[in-house]
């Protein structure tokens, strides 16, 4: 089956390998290196029809220099991702992933925090014409568009963020609420016509300020916004570095019950976390979760989390 996997960290650690290369250190082979959950071999042996590439900036570096770090990660997407696989193809309009053929793989550029492109819109538009085509506004800090989830003051969208909104519906390109403040949350869903939780989960069944409530997920289903449960640990079961397969269907079952049954899917955030449920170690273990799906939900229901939901509303649907 085939599976559409909306957030991955890969970027990060090509980056931070090429940079510690400098030093003596070794390059990552994107295709089949075991550093990372997503490399092509996995994808392939997983079923992965579709893979998000998020673009990820820390907040402690220094601002002068987030946007050098975002540069250079897209500059890897290109020459690892896409240059050294014919079979990887870059999605740079929605409609692309209608014209995969069956050996191919998509793959979407996103970022993860506006932190890199700062308070200049021509930055952001740059990135628009490099393709990405989901945009979070923070990670779980504050900065210039909005409060993330980890910022105490909790605050919402400024000015730029509500424009940054505004830009991302002309552009047809999400904007991701995973990582925003609850203040934020409300604010995106006001004004975004493509809001999308690339990787959350349910907060009634984990009290994680990275989790989604009950009437946040209600209000996304409404706004026919997807939620893509997330693979973390921490993030399925409270305060633990461990979960199963079944924990994180607890997660979907609870989604469902909300009104999501046609708006759940998958966000693995595979390379970006550092413990993993047992049986979904690496992005070629996807089998593992289809086959535990398909025990609880019918044929069509599984085809929904796994990729038909998400091609029913993504932006321009």
């Amino acid at each position: 089956m085939e599976i559409f996997d909306t957030h991955c960290d890969a970027l990060l650690k090509l980056q931070m390998a090429k940079r510690n290369a400098l030093f003596e250190g070794e390059l990552v082979n994107y295709q089949n290196s075991d550093l990372l959950d997503t490399n092509f071999k996995r994808l392939r042996a997983g079923g992965v029809k579709v893979q998000f590439f998020a673009v990820f900036i820390h907040p402690e570096f220094p601002s002068d220099e987030k946007w050098q770090h975002a540069l250079e990660q897209i500059d890897l997407f290109y020459s690892e991702i896409l240059g050294k696989n014919r079979l990887m193809k870059h999605i740079k309009n929605w409609q692309d992933i209608d014209l995969l053929k069956p050996d191919e793989i998509g793959a979407v550029l996103t970022l993860e925090g506006a932190d890199a492109f700062g308070n200049d819109l021509a930055k952001l538009r740059h990135l628009y014409r490099l393709g990405v085509l989901s945009i979070g506004l923070t990670w779980n800090n504050a900065n210039l568009c909005a409060d993330g989830v980890g910022d105490p003051r909790g605050a919402g969208l400024t000015v730029l963020g509500k424009e940054v909104v505004r830009l991302n519906n002309e552009h047809h390109v999400f904007t991701d609420v995973s990582h925003l403040s609850i203040n934020g949350f409300w604010d995106v869903l006001e004004l975004a016509k493509y809001p999308i939780a690339s990787h959350s989960n349910a907060r009634a069944l984990c009290d994680h300020p990275r989790n989604l409530n009950d009437q946040q997920i209600q209000a996304m289903f409404e706004n026919s916004g997807m939620i893509d449960v997330v693979f973390c640990p921490q993030f399925i079961n409270k305060d633990s570095e461990q979960a199963t397969i079944a924990d994180l269907i607890r997660h979907i079952e609870h989604l469902c019950s909300l009104g999501g049954i046609c708006q759940v899917g998958i966000g693995s955030d595979f390379d970006g976390i550092s413990s993993h449920i047992t049986g979904l170690g690496n992005a070629s273990e996807f089998p593992n979760l289809i086959n535990e799906l398909q025990k609880h939900y019918t044929e069509a229901e599984v085809e929904g989390f796994a990729y038909r939901n998400f091609l029913e509303h993504r932006p321009g649907m």
